[in-house]
């Protein structure tokens, strides 16, 4: 393993538990105290907790341990290697927040507040670790796994998978309100979700119309390390053939370009714009979708 793939790896691990970091504060700061359900497996291990006073951080474990055994077999040992990391991370914070915050109420009575912060905390914690190659174990593996072969948002998955565990919290707390406040709770992490998890997946393209194109071309592929294509062109009121540069990037290499552009050449003309979703060889890879034909409709053949 080279230099730069073992910094990639130390990365992701740091980041995986700044994630969990952030998930354990805002579940044990914010919800566990206000009797407000979590999503996924911290869900049953708060409605456990509250109903049998079982350390919650034990009933997390456990369901994990066996989700974890079947995400080996599916999703491949490198994310459940990176998993496993992330469920010993939370549990361990967990354990000791149980321990130092019991009956610790940082807001008082606003559980709005409570379930707002919460929310934000969790969704951005789980958002980090998905996207470092990561989870935090429960209801994520499954959405992971859905998300490996359907090209469904990851925030919708967890979703459905919650809402029964966010329902059955009445049976314990007999309090429709906050109930409801579960469900804010589910809403507002799941948006956090994907905002985390798109931000690192949005891409840009670039039209760059300069004479040093060569040398524009080979300096992006040295770094940020990105293939061109060269367009032919005809400029219409100069009247001479030029060539563009067609590149396509990450969002955070954009200013990389524009800066290395300027420095080449500040002359150069160059647009630049939001792309939805890319796919192929340095970005994601392609995912099959459901089937959206419609009566009349003709599939796609190769001719």
């Amino acid at each position: 393993m080279n230099t730069k793939k073992i910094r990639m790896e130390l990365r992701d691990y740091l980041m995986i538990a700044i994630g969990m970091a952030s998930f354990s504060l805002g579940w044990n700061l914010f919800l566990l105290p206000t009797h407000i359900t979590a999503s996924g497996v911290p869900g049953i291990s708060s409605i456990v907790y509250w109903a049998t006073n079982i350390p919650p951080q034990y009933t997390y474990f456990v369901i994990n341990f066996f989700l974890l055994c079947a995400a080996l077999m599916i999703l491949g040992g490198k994310f459940c290697i990176k998993t496993i990391y992330a469920v010993l991370v939370q549990t361990i914070i967990t354990s000791f927040l149980v321990s130092t915050t019991t009956g610790f109420h940082l807001l008082g009575d606003q559980p709005f507040m409570d379930a707002l912060i919460g929310a934000i905390m969790c969704g951005s914690g789980i958002g980090l670790a998905f996207s470092y190659n990561g989870s935090s174990g429960g209801t994520d593996i499954i959405a992971a796994i859905v998300n490996k072969y359907r090209d469904i948002s990851l925030g919708r998955v967890i979703m459905i998978c919650d809402i029964i565990i966010i329902s059955s919290s009445y049976f314990v707390v007999h309090d429709f309100e906050k109930v409801i406040f579960g469900y804010v709770v589910l809403y507002v992490s799941s948006f956090c979700i994907d905002q985390v998890v798109d931000s690192r997946r949005r891409n840009v393209q670039f039209f760059i119309i300069s004479d040093k194109y060569k040398e524009i071309a080979s300096h992006i592929a040295v770094y940020p390390h990105r293939g061109a294509t060269i367009i032919e062109a005809h400029g219409y009121y100069t009247g001479k053939d030029r060539k563009i540069l067609f590149i396509m990037a990450k969002r955070r290499e954009k200013n990389i370009i524009f800066n290395l552009i300027d420095d080449i050449d500040p002359n150069a003309f160059v647009t630049e714009s939001n792309v939805q979703a890319v796919m192929g060889e340095g970005f994601d890879k392609f995912k099959p979708r459901h089937n959206s034909l419609k009566d009349g409709d003709m599939p796609l053949t190769k001719g």
